[in-house]
C-alpha cells in the first residue's frame, strides 16, 4: 500500500505501509513541497505517486524508516542524479538528508 502525506500519518496508515516489507518503510519526499509519499516495495512507485499528484523529479529523494528502531537512511535507485550532482544511491547533500529527515519526522515520529 501506498499512501500520500501531507499531515502526520495516523496509526493505521503507518501499520499498513509497515506491513509491505516486514517493518521497514520505503518512503520518497518532495523537498519543494515538503510532502511525503510513503509504502510500496519499490521507490519507483512511490515516487510516481508523488510526480502524478504534480511533484517535480528533480525534488524527489528516496530513502526508508526502519521502523522497529526508528533509523533512517537515505539510499534509493530514484537519487542516481549525476546531473544535480548525485551520482550515488545514497543522497550526497547534507541540505537534501537534512529537509528529508525533518519532513520524515513530520509525518511519521
Amino acid at each position: 500500500m501506498i499512501i500520500l502525506l501531507r499531515q502526520h500519518a495516523t496509526p493505521d496508515e503507518i501499520a499498513k505501509v509497515s506491513q509491505d516489507l516486514d517493518g521497514y518503510i520505503k518512503v520518497a519526499v518532495d523537498v519543494r513541497q515538503k510532502i511525503l509519499a510513503a509504502g510500496g516495495k519499490r521507490h519507483v512507485d512511490i515516487e510516481q505517486v508523488l510526480l502524478q499528484s504534480g511533484s517535480r523529479q528533480e525534488d524527489l529523494w528516496g530513502g526508508g524508516i526502519d521502523w522497529e528502531t526508528k533509523g533512517l537512511d537515505y539510499d534509493s535507485m530514484i537519487n542516481i542524479r549525476p546531473s544535480q550532482g548525485n551520482t550515488s544511491r545514497e543522497v550526497i547533500s547534507s541540505d537534501i538528508r537534512k529537509q528529508m529527515e525533518e519532513l520524515i519526522r513530520l509525518y511519521f515520529l
